[in-house]
C-alpha cells in the first residue's frame, strides 16, 4: 500500500494518521481538511473557549513540529467533492484527483440549521468565537434545542450575565438519551440557575428579532443559537457507490468498502457488543474508532471488530455529567447510588435482560468506572437490579 488518503482533519483524522505513522506505514498520507486551521480539540468550543477560560491557541491537538514529524501531505482548507471507488481517488473542489491504495473517510458532521437567517451555531473554532464575541452580560440569547450542546451553551451564556431562553420540542429535555428522570434533574440545573425553560414548542424560522414558533408567536432576543441536532458530511459520496445512511454504513472493522474505512462522527458502523448499528458523536469515540479503522486498514487480514462501551461526557454549570454505554433506546433506568434530588447519583439503563449503560452526575469518576467493566462483560440486569 503506497498511497493513503484521510478525509477529514478534526480529531479522528488526526489520530488515523498518528496510528498509520505508529504502526510503521512509509507510503504517502494524505490528510484533507476543509477547515484552515490545524486540527482542534471540538469538546472545549461549548465549555473552555466559549466562556473565555481558554484562547484559542490552546485547543490546538498538536504542534506545529508534531504535524511535520509525521511527514504529511497536508491539504488544509480543501474540500473533497466526490469519489470514484473504481479508479481509487478523491476528486477534490480545486478539480484535482487525490489517488489512493488505501481511504479513511472522517468528514464528521455539520449542525442542522432552520430557515431564516442571523442565527449562530457551534461546530467550528470560528463559530465559537464568533458566538462568544456577542454573550455580553444583559444580552439576551436564544437556545433552540436542549440536547447537550444547547444546554452546554446556555450554561455558559448564564455564566457570562446573559439573559438564556432554552426552547425545547420535547416534553423532557434530552429524556429520548438519559430518560425522563434524569432529563427533569438537568431541566431543573438551568431553571435553578435563571434560565427560562420552555418545552414542548417547535420553532420554524430565525426571525430578524428572535425566533417564530410554529403557532405564529415570536419570542425576541438579541442573539439566537440553533442547536437542533447534525447532518454527517456525506454528500460528497452521492455518486460514489458507497452505503450512505445517517452516516457512512460501515461493518464492525469499519469497513465501507475494500480498501475504505470510516471513523469518528460521520460512521455508522455495526457494534457487536451491542449488537446494533450505531454512530457515536463523541470525542473519546472519534480517537478510538479512528485507531481501529488504521490499524485493519493497515492490517486487514488480522482485523479486529470494533466494539467499544461509549463514553461521553458534558459540564453544565457546577455539575459534570458522565456516560457509559448505549443509553439510547434503553428499557429502564433505575438510580443505583446517590439522589437525583440533589444532583448527586449514578444510574443504570437496561435494555433487554442487560445492562448497556450507566450515568452519573455530580459524581467523582471512580463513582462510574466499575459500571463501564460490567456493560463490556455484558452483564445481566438481574446482577444489579432486583425487584
Amino acid at each position: 500500500m503506497n498511497r493513503i488518503v484521510v478525509v477529514g482533519a478534526s480529531a479522528a483524522g488526526l489520530a488515523t494518521v498518528e496510528t498509520l505513522r505508529r504502526e510503521g506505514y512509509d507510503g504517502t498520507l494524505t490528510l484533507i481538511g476543509d477547515e484552515p486551521h490545524p486540527p482542534y480539540d471540538r469538546p472545549p468550543l461549548s465549555k473552555q473557549l466559549l466562556t473565555g477560560q481558554w484562547p484559542a491557541g490552546r485547543l490546538t491537538l498538536r504542534s506545529a513540529a508534531d504535524i511535520d514529524a509525521l511527514r504529511l501531505d497536508l491539504r488544509p482548507h480543501t474540500s473533497a467533492t466526490g469519489l470514484d471507488p473504481a479508479d481509487r481517488a478523491v476528486r477534490l473542489a480545486d478539480g484535482t484527483r487525490v489517488p489512493y491504495d488505501g481511504l479513511v473517510i472522517a468528514t464528521g458532521v455539520r449542525p442542522r440549521r432552520l430557515p431564516g437567517n442571523g442565527a449562530h451555531v457551534l461546530r467550528t473554532l470560528d463559530d465559537a468565537l464568533t458566538l462568544r464575541e456577542r454573550l455580553l452580560p444583559g444580552r439576551r440569547l436564544i437556545v433552540v434545542g436542549a440536547g447537550f450542546l444547547g444546554a452546554e451553551a446556555a450554561a455558559v451564556a448564564r455564566s457570562r450575565g446573559c439573559e438564556v431562553v432554552l426552547l425545547e420540542p420535547a416534553p423532557v429535555p434530552l429524556a429520548h438519551a438519559v430518560g425522563e428522570q434524569v432529563g427533569k434533574v438537568l431541566a431543573q440545573a438551568h431553571l435553578d440557575h435563571g434560565v427560562t425553560l420552555r418545552c414542548g414548542v417547535t420553532v420554524s424560522e430565525v426571525a430578524a428579532d428572535g425566533v417564530k414558533l410554529a403557532d405564529g408567536e415570536v419570542v425576541e432576543g438579541d442573539e439566537v443559537l440553533v442547536a437542533v441536532g447534525s447532518v454527517p458530511n456525506t454528500e460528497w459520496l452521492a455518486d460514489s457507490g458507497l452505503a450512505v445512511g445517517d452516516g457512512v454504513v460501515c461493518d464492525e472493522y469499519c469497513r465501507a468498502a475494500p480498501g475504505v474505512y470510516a471513523a469518528g462522527d460521520v460512521a455508522r458502523w455495526h457494534n457487536p457488543l451491542f449488537g446494533v448499528s450505531m454512530r457515536i458523536e463523541h470525542r473519546t469515540n472519534a480517537a478510538e474508532q479512528a485507531m481501529a479503522a488504521a490499524r485493519n486498514l493497515l492490517r486487514p487480514e488480522s482485523s479486529k471488530p470494533f466494539a467499544p462501551v461509549p463514553y461521553f461526557w458534558s459540564d453544565q454549570y457546577d455539575v459534570r455529567v458522565q456516560a457509559y454505554g448505549y443509553l439510547r433506546g434503553h428499557d429502564e433506568v433505575a438510580v443505583m447510588e446517590g439522589d437525583l434530588a440533589e444532583r448527586r447519583f449514578v444510574a443504570a439503563y437496561r435494555s433487554g435482560d442487560r445492562l448497556v449503560g450507566a450515568l452519573a452526575v455530580g459524581m467523582p469518576p471512580k463513582a462510574i468506572h466499575r459500571w463501564r467493566q460490567a456493560i463490556a462483560a455484558r452483564a445481566a440486569w438481574r446482577e444489579f437490579v432486583t425487584t
